[in-house]
């Protein structure tokens, strides 16, 4: 219902509106629609859309799923159904948002699909339109305080799925084993597995291997990078270390992302450049001869999805904000032999970085 969090969402991005000259914001079924209303629609090819102006905020809503999502709102519908079509009911929902004169400033959700977009503009006199960067997106980028409980929570079951995971290594047991034994303490403790990656040896060299059936033998580097989604929010957190006796330069490796973490960790800050984080991270891993072998970027925001804004880029010229939420995650990975990637989810203060996870980075051994 439009009580809060919803209600103060909804006051916030008026505010925001006013700041950016904007006359229109119209969200369709995406977690832009979810973070705004709580309203989390059957997505399909019929046209769900959400309207927000400084005098009314409403849904085009097909007629069949209307008493679904009422469930989670007291917003206003303009119902429609498949033998009408939407186009009346749209011509209304501008109207009562006041969104009928010519050149008017719409923003539109950059997720929502293209003919949901094209039948708003369509409808619209020669409106000005760009997406959700300054408004929404913005806003969602800077988590409130049940934002940040529902994330906490999520990270410390992620760590305690992630210790119980490596503490079960086994010669034998495959990279799905150990995905199974993460599965089965999320939904343990009432929450889902979102993705999980577990790396053997030469696997961990893939920054997005798909786990599979390889199997654990002495003498081998794991990668494990996993989430959960606990209350609508999700976990992200790499962790890695060695089965048996480390090679030196798996040692050397890992020590040199450990620093890259720390200053990454280091230098956000309120105000600091997304690129700026990146460089800390980089130019340390650089310095270390290993500039290659770091293949992504440093950090992706985390809310509702798992990668959202801001992204940690070396081209980002984002300012950070106190509020926003990103991964650091740098990583060295040496084809054929193993990969290196430490990660942490971390909240911004005015201080500084909080990292979310509790849950040390030291090197695991079994």
């Amino acid at each position: 219902m439009t009580t809060p969090p919803y209600a103060d969402r909804l006051t916030r991005l008026r505010h925001r509106m006013t700041e950016t000259a904007t006359d229109l914001v119209v969200l369709g079924p995406s977690s832009h629609m979810m973070w705004l209303s709580g309203v989390n629609p059957h997505g399909d090819e019929r046209p769900v859309l959400l309207m927000v102006s400084q005098s009314h905020a409403g849904f085009l809503m097909p007629g069949l799923n209307a008493d679904a999502a009422r469930t989670s709102t007291d917003l206003p519908f303009r119902c429609w159904s498949d033998d009408d079509g939407p186009d009346a009911a749209l011509t209304a929902l501008l109207d009562d948002c006041g969104a009928t004169a010519a050149d008017l400033s719409v923003v539109l959700d950059e997720t929502m699909r293209a003919d949901f977009a094209l039948r708003v503009l369509d409808a619209m006199d020669a409106p000005k339109r760009r997406f959700t960067d300054d408004t929404v997106g913005l806003l969602r980028a800077m988590k409130d305080t049940a934002e940040y409980d529902a994330l906490k929570a999520a990270h410390l079951l992620n760590d305690a799925a992630v210790t119980e995971a490596f503490s079960r290594l086994e010669e034998g047991m495959s990279e799905l084993d150990v995905q199974a034994i993460l599965h089965t303490h999320y939904k343990a403790h009432g929450a889902s597995a979102e993705f999980t990656i577990v790396g053997f040896g030469a696997n961990s060299a893939f920054p997005h291997h798909h786990t599979g059936d390889t199997k654990l033998t002495r003498d081998m580097a794991v990668l494990i990078d996993t989430g959960c989604r606990l209350n609508g929010y999700p976990s992200d957190m790499t962790r890695c270390g060695w089965f048996g006796t480390p090679e030196a330069e798996y040692e050397q490796v890992f020590e040199v992302v450990e620093a890259a973490v720390k200053a990454a960790v280091q230098a956000a800050k309120p105000g600091v450049r997304a690129s700026e984080v990146d460089r800390a991270a980089r130019e340390t891993i650089a310095a270390a001869g290993y500039g290659p072998q770091f293949l992504h970027r440093t950090g992706h925001g985390l809310g509702i999805d798992v990668h959202e804004p801001p992204y940690i880029t070396a081209t980002s010229d984002i300012e950070l904000r106190a509020g926003n939420v990103f991964s650091i995650e740098p990583g060295i990975y040496l084809k054929d032999r193993f990969g290196v990637r430490l990660e942490e989810i971390v909240i911004l203060r005015e201080t500084g970085a909080e990292i979310l996870s509790e849950m040390p980075r030291d090197m695991q051994r079994r």
